[in-house]
């Protein structure tokens, strides 16, 4: 295994928009998605969480399984699986959960998982950083490797879930201590830092002590910017595509960015500081071309590298 990711494995219902109770399922999660696209693009990938042995349960192991993912350190439980609706909108999604002493959530092994020296890269983040006790069990896992490979924090919140902002907020500072490379959209900006543009954030989670040297914030079909100590600002824009669902978009860009970095020899922080702007701008740039490919189809439905290759041969750099 190269990457490791920890957090939810749920079903996503989306609205199909032919009335107001008709949903179509879809496997999902945040780190779920981004664990499908690591694996699609090339990388051997594990992935850490609960699952139910729900008929919902048995649908995300076999599409884990289907989709070459490591499981081997992936646990059973009786309790349910997590579920999502999603109602798409113009700009944004809107999302209710149903995650109250589910399988996931309920992830809080003992004795936390060993990862091989093979693994360079951890990635955890998302909603199953707000629900107990699996928030505490990764918070374990992710100190526990922190200084022994690549941490990467993608948050990707959601408004519904978070009870206590100010709560989150403290926590948040706890990660961003272990964290290398922290990874976050425009709107995770805004709840974490609501007094501050995007920027202004980013420049204040870089001056603080420790935490992560760089911080890449995406911003949709506006593309995505690099933030860094001491040096400029770095952006691209993704490759015009016709977008179907923009559901995943930002897992896949996670994924794309931790592939692209390990295919340029990045395995640690010491090496993600050294990296310089040409090596940047291609991770970057493979990064935001996977999230668009994903974009141009129903649900989470990462692409392959063989596809992000072609579309990157075929459109003009930005």
């Amino acid at each position: 295994m190269h990457i490791a990711l920890a957090g939810e494995a749920l079903i996503d219902f989306t609205s199909t928009g032919t009335g107001a109770l008709t949903f179509q399922g879809h496997e999902g999660g945040g780190i779920f998605n981004s664990a499908i696209a690591c694996a699609r693009l090339g990388r051997p990938t594990a992935f850490i969480t609960q699952l139910s042995t729900d008929l919902f349960g048995e649908q995300l192991l076999r599409y884990l399984q289907h989709n070459a993912v490591d499981t081997g350190h992936v646990t059973r439980s009786a309790a349910p699986s997590t579920l999502a609706f999603v109602e798409r909108g113009a700009h944004t999604n809107r999302y209710a959960f149903y995650c109250h002493a589910t399988a996931d959530t309920l992830w809080a092994p003992e004795q936390l998982p060993e990862l091989p020296p093979s693994c360079r890269v951890l990635l955890f983040g998302s909603i199953s950083l707000l629900q107990e006790p699996a928030a505490g069990r990764i918070t374990d896992l992710v100190e526990a490797h922190a200084g022994r490979r690549l941490i990467v924090f993608d948050p990707n919140m959601r408004s519904s879930l978070l009870a206590d902002p100010a709560a989150y907020r403290r926590r948040f500072a706890r990660w961003l201590h272990s964290t290398d490379l922290l990874k976050l959209s425009d709107e995770d900006a805004a709840l974490l830092a609501p007094d501050r543009s995007p920027e202004a954030a980013a420049a204040g989670w870089l001056d603080g002590e420790g935490g992560p040297g760089v911080v890449v914030l995406t911003r949709g079909a506006a593309g995505a910017s690099l933030h860094r100590r001491g040096r400029a600002p770095l952006s691209v824009t993704p490759p015009p595509v016709m977008v179907v669902d923009t559901i995943g978009a930002g897992d896949t860009f996670s994924a794309g960015l931790i592939v692209a970095l390990l295919d340029l020899g990045v395995h640690d922080a010491a090496q993600l500081a050294a990296l310089d702007d040409a090596g940047w701008l291609a991770a970057l740039r493979f990064a935001v071309t996977a999230a668009a490919l994903n974009c141009t189809r129903e649900g989470a439905d990462p692409p392959t590298r063989a596809e992000v290759l072609a579309l990157l041969a075929a459109a003009p750099q930005r």
